[in-house]
């Protein structure tokens, strides 16, 4: 392998596209036909080939969608959900809440970096970092809802919606690219990291009360 520092890269899981609700697994192919799961797919081959010539030392560790204290902006559990829930408005939400979706917790994918970072045996390799449990967007919304103490509703956004705001909107416009993920069980495997370095990620209501707390300190915030 080549010297020097290794190099531990997060990424997302738009290189697998749609997986027909198969859960994704490190072995899945990258087959994503999109503009943005296309792109990410060759940079990951582009970083696997560099690895496997020995010119870098690399280890990759993927996430879901993320949410936790801090996130506010290009995330589908940012503001939209977290801070129009404390504000008493519905959720903004895509395709259907009744479906099994992985959310991953953001000081969850930085501890699994950090062990990429230092475990000799992460080097070379894909790992699915862990997180809370899957549960289904609607569960996920109704522990939003037992946290900020009273009910949080659902708007929903169809694609139709989506593309034509997305003319205006670059962020809407990707996030169009990827609603299938939304369409169908979307479930991250992580059983890989776990047999090889234990631990699991956050419980999912004490990850969400992070969450609102943080969004509570926030100016203007109810």
């Amino acid at each position: 392998m080549a010297g020097g520092v290794l190099l531990v890269v997060l990424e997302n899981l738009y290189g697998y596209g749609p997986t027909a609700a198969r859960p994704m697994t490190e072995d899945l192919p990258l087959a994503a036909t999109g503009v943005k799961g296309a792109t990410r797919a060759a940079m990951t081959a582009e970083l696997l080939a560099a690895a496997d010539a020995g010119r870098v030392r690399i280890a990759i560790g993927r996430a879901s969608d993320f949410f936790g204290p801090g996130v506010t902006e290009g995330s589908v559990l940012g503001g939209r959900v977290f801070g129009n829930a404390l504000a008493g408005r519905r959720a903004d939400f895509i395709g259907n809440p009744d479906l099994p979706h992985t959310y991953s917790y953001v000081p969850d994918i930085a501890a699994g970096l950090a062990t990429l970072g230092t475990d000799p045996g992460a080097e070379g390799q894909v790992w699915h970092l862990p997180g809370p449990p899957t549960v289904t967007t609607r569960a996920f919304l109704d522990q939003v809802a037992h946290e900020v103490g009273h009910p949080v509703g659902i708007r929903p956004v169809s694609k139709l919606v989506l593309r034509a705001l997305g003319l205006v909107n670059p962020t809407l416009r990707e996030l169009a690219e990827t609603s299938y993920q939304f369409d169908q069980p979307f479930i991250l495997d992580t059983s890989k990291y776990q047999a090889a370095f234990g631990g699991a990620g956050t419980p999912l209501a004490d990850a969400i009360a992070a969450t609102v707390a943080w969004y509570r300190t926030r100016p203007g915030t109810p």
